[in-house]
């Protein structure tokens, strides 16, 4: 069932101004994004083989937690219309079934005249970032009323 989604104009929006995603990563998060994506690399599915990594065990997908960035932009802030049109992203650390990761994304820069907004995001579990990004999107304008 999907749930209630945010809309934000871009006329609505201030630099500084954030909001966040809240998850824990459970086995069936990892199972369920393997399925998704094709990505079954043994480090996300065979503990004995990512225990031979510098690891040291398995871990989730780091595009899994860079999706929790997405649902921030798609369902918040800017919400529904908004368009992701690109990101330069850092993973940092290792996130591992069971761990709660807050993505958060803050409003850094408008362009108003192309409907652009870059946002600082990050996804940490506890203080620890474990996924750094910049993104830019494409928030729609407020629609002008009918005469």
């Amino acid at each position: 069932m999907a749930e209630a989604v945010a809309a934000h104009y871009i006329d609505d929006l201030s630099v500084g101004q954030s909001a966040s995603y809240t998850r824990t990563v459970t086995e069936a998060d990892v199972q369920k994004f393997g399925e998704v994506s094709g990505d079954f690399n043994p480090l996300h599915f065979d503990e004995t083989y990512a225990k031979a990594t510098i690891f040291r065990g398995r871990i989730a997908h780091g595009v899994l937690s860079l999706s929790f960035i997405s649902t921030v932009l798609g369902t918040q802030l800017p919400g529904a219309g908004a368009i992701f049109i690109s990101a330069t992203v850092r993973f940092k650390s290792p996130v591992r079934i069971g761990d709660t990761v807050t993505a958060t994304c803050t409003v850094k820069e408008i362009n108003r005249p192309r409907n652009r907004v870059t946002f600082d995001c990050n996804c940490k579990v506890g203080n620890n970032i474990v996924v750094e990004c910049e993104t830019q999107v494409m928030v729609p304008s407020r629609p002008n009323p009918s005469p």
